[in-house]
């Protein structure tokens, strides 16, 4: 059974908590102490697989779920680290983490934890509730993608000794692994795709250039799955795609178009196919193009037609359906072929070959020229001596144009320790930031020695004089990542 889309619950590793420990041995007095660290939560990684073909597995395991990370302990035994899940999935898998939020897609691709643009998208379809963020799109066998991180482990005692702390009773806890619901999209990648009209020859044609076997009827939508084949060409190989028929309306969702529309997004080339016998062929060449482009940017897409079906058909009817579909688009390139008497298959075939590779090309070219163009963020350190005007280039005597004016923005170590504290309508002081959260995370709530630490950070970074200036009482309660207590230790 094939399967396309899939909607899975991802919950990776917790990391292990650190240990509180001290070394007692006969003869070694005051030994110190000896907790070790909790190990890293298990991340939860995809791998494209070439022989993987469907979704269908995730449909009956639809929860993915990591290892956690072992606690410390004494001795500095650190704990041992929770095994990576490695999920195998097709290639072409389009992986979204589903948010509560704007009906948006984020640009922005997540590939081994590097941040990697993406082209915009804009396919024409109604956003549905959650928000999707796009983390990875698997293209070629063996790439892998972090999905999900663990959490990391906690410290143990040890890590906390100093010659003023010569006894901590100090340690983390692990912080949570990542955990979401994602949605995966299969987009096939092929060379060519097929489109047109229930009916127009589309899977006989593939039968018959490729060694695809796809089911062959005299009715309507005998194609209910994409399938895929390879043609052979003056020994080069085109990876061929048939797509389910598409109808009027398709990219709204009537029919099978709208839930295969997706797979025309990877081909390089479309092959169009009209069915000769048609009482206008310009007529059904122009509704399958209608809905391409409502669905996304495919009308720019090279296309080759074809009409189908010519054995036994007279010369002027070929002119005239030809002359019918160019009065549409001038531009087209229009072939008659006959997929059963095995005529003019050749021909269609060398010009497909010449077309992906063009457009391979111009791709190649595209992506290396916006590479070239690529030029790293300016970042402006701030000074008290520097005023706004130093720092955007326009202080006096100085004569900048607009394209020599320097890009300003944060420092990534200002951006992880930058805070914002809010108060709700409760009373209740709601602290947010990178790196407060991430010590509020592996702080033990139930030691009050590790809760008295994360006070202690708080004050540092101005976060406690932030909280008295709004009103904050030593009774009022902090929240921060979740975790909630007091200003002050209640004793």
């Amino acid at each position: 059974m094939f399967s396309d889309t899939a909607k899975v619950s991802l919950k990776a590793g917790k990391g292990g908590d650190g240990a509180v420990s001290f070394r007692h041995e006969i003869y070694i007095p005051k030994g110190g102490p000896d907790g070790g660290d909790g190990g890293k939560g298990g991340d939860i990684i995809f791998k494209a697989d070439k022989d993987t073909n469907t979704l269908i597995d995730f449909r009956f395991t639809p929860i993915l779920t990591a290892e956690n990370g072992k606690n410390g302990a004494g001795k500095r035994s650190a704990g041992r680290s929770g095994r990576d899940l490695i999920v195998e999935v097709p290639i072409g898998t389009v992986v979204y983490r589903l948010e509560e939020g704007e009906k948006e897609l984020s640009e922005t691709i997540r590939d081994n934890g590097r941040g990697i643009a993406s082209e915009p998208r804009n396919d024409g379809r109604e956003r549905s509730g959650s928000r999707k963020v796009l983390l990875a799109d698997l293209t070629y066998d063996g790439q892998t993608a972090i999905i999900a991180k663990g959490g990391d482990g906690g410290f143990g005692n040890a890590h906390f000794k100093s010659s003023t702390r010569q006894t901590p009773i100090i340690h983390e806890v692990g912080e949570p692994g990542e955990e979401f619901e994602a949605e995966l999209e299969l987009k096939l990648l092929a060379d060519v795709g097929l489109v047109g009209l229930p009916n127009a020859g589309k899977s006989t044609f593939l039968s018959v250039v490729s060694n695809a076997r796809p089911e062959i009827a005299d009715y309507p939508f005998t194609t209910l799955t994409p399938q895929l084949g390879v043609a052979t060409i003056d020994g080069y190989d085109i990876l061929i795609a048939d797509i389910p028929g598409l109808i009027e309306g398709a990219s709204e969702g009537k029919g099978l178009g709208h839930d295969f529309l997706r797979h025309v997004d990877r081909t390089a080339v479309l092959l169009h196919l009209v069915d000769v016998y048609n009482n206008d062929a310009g007529e059904a060449y122009k509704v399958i193009r209608g809905e391409l482009d409502k669905y996304s940017d495919l009308k720019d897409r090279p296309e080759i037609v074809a009409l189908t079906k010519c054995e036994g058909v007279d010369e002027d009817i070929i002119k005239m359906q030809t002359a019918s579909i160019l009065a549409i688009n001038p531009d087209a390139k229009v072939f008659s072929i006959s997929s059963s008497a095995h005529t003019g298959l050749d021909e269609l075939l060398r010009e497909l070959q010449k077309a992906c590779f063009a457009r391979k090309s111009q791709r190649a070219g595209q992506i290396s020229q916006s590479l070239a163009g690529t030029a790293p963020e300016l970042t402006v350190p701030y000074s008290s001596r520097e005023t706004s005007q130093d720092l955007l280039g326009l202080a006096p005597g100085k004569q900048n144009t607009p394209s020599e004016l320097p890009t300003i923005s944060l420092s990534p170590d200002t951006v992880k320790t930058s805070w914002k504290v809010e108060k709700d309508e409760d009373g209740k002081f709601i602290v947010t930031g990178e790196k407060i959260e991430k010590f509020a995370r592996r702080t033990d709530m139930n030691n009050y020695e590790s809760l008295n630490r994360l006070r202690d950070i708080m004050k540092k970074l101005g976060i406690r004089a932030e909280l008295t200036s709004l009103g904050a009482e030593p009774e009022s309660i902090i929240s921060i990542a979740g975790k909630e207590f007091t200003l002050v230790e209640d004793w």
